[in-house]
Order: C-alpha cells, then sequence, then structure tokens
C-alpha cells in the first residue's frame, strides 16, 4: 500500500524580485513592490510529502525524524533568517520567486531522499500564495 507522509516546517528570508538585465523601469513594472531595492521579507511555509510503500517491518513510509533532520539541513539552515539573493548560491543567477524557490528546495530534498520515494513540497509564500512541485 502506498501512503503520504508530510513534515511541515518554516523558515523566513528576504528577497527581491528582479533581473539585472532589465532596466529599473521594467523590473517595476513587472514585479511592482516585489522589486524593492532593499528587499523584503517573508515567512515561508514548506510542506514536504513523501509517497511510498509501507515498509513492512517498521510500518513506516519513511522515519519521520529523518526527514525532519534532511528538511532542516537542507532547507531550515541554508535559507532562514538569510537574504536569498545575496546569502544562498543557487539565486546568484536564479530570481528567487516562490516557484525557483520550490525547485531548488525539490532539488536539494531529492538528493538526500530514497529515489523510490515519490516528493512533493508545497511553499507558502504567504497564507494565499502557494507553489506545488512534485519534479514534473
Amino acid at each position: 500500500m502506498k501512503i503520504t507522509v508530510c513534515r511541515k516546517a518554516h523558515f523566513n528570508a528576504a528577497h527581491r524580485l528582479y533581473r539585472k538585465d532589465w532596466s529599473d523601469e521594467k523590473n517595476e513594472t513587472v514585479f511592482g513592490k516585489c522589486n524593492n531595492p532593499n528587499f523584503h521579507g517573508h515567512n515561508y511555509e514548506l510542506t514536504v510529502a513523501v509517497t511510498g510503500e509501507v515498509d513492512a517491518e517498521t510500518g513506516y513510509v519513511m522515519d519521520m525524524k529523518v526527514l525532519s533532520d534532511i528538511i532542516e539541513k537542507e532547507v531550515e539552515e541554508p535559507f532562514d533568517h538569510k537574504n536569498l539573493n545575496l546569502d544562498v548560491p543557487e539565486f546568484a543567477n536564479l530570481i528567487p520567486t516562490a516557484e525557483h524557490i520550490a525547485y531548488v528546495i525539490w532539488h536539494k530534498l531529492r538528493k538526500a531522499i530514497r529515489e523510490d520515494l515519490e516528493l512533493e513540497v508545497t511553499l507558502y509564500e504567504t497564507a494565499r500564495n502557494f507553489v506545488k512541485y512534485n519534479g514534473l
């Protein structure tokens, strides 16, 4: 039987949405307030969903403590209380939109979670705005 186990996490981070190759006017038109040159922050909420067969011996799809430790190492430590544009190498040349943040998180987690398990991340930038990514 396949079951999905989920773990929630959060991190606080600042970012600025802009393209270096665009004029200030175009960045302002496209990204609005999110283009603030002094950055702005969010209290991101993350849900990591792992789907797989339940192990007959342990009763687990994945040990939740192991999943928690992976999220802490791969997401919370490198992202929490950081400026994503300046402090997180993955965003040196990638606009830190919610879509791109979810993509980066998924890839960081994918490397640490068994390949036979399905992975999906849901990232809430605000209570009303969220994105999901499952590798497709």
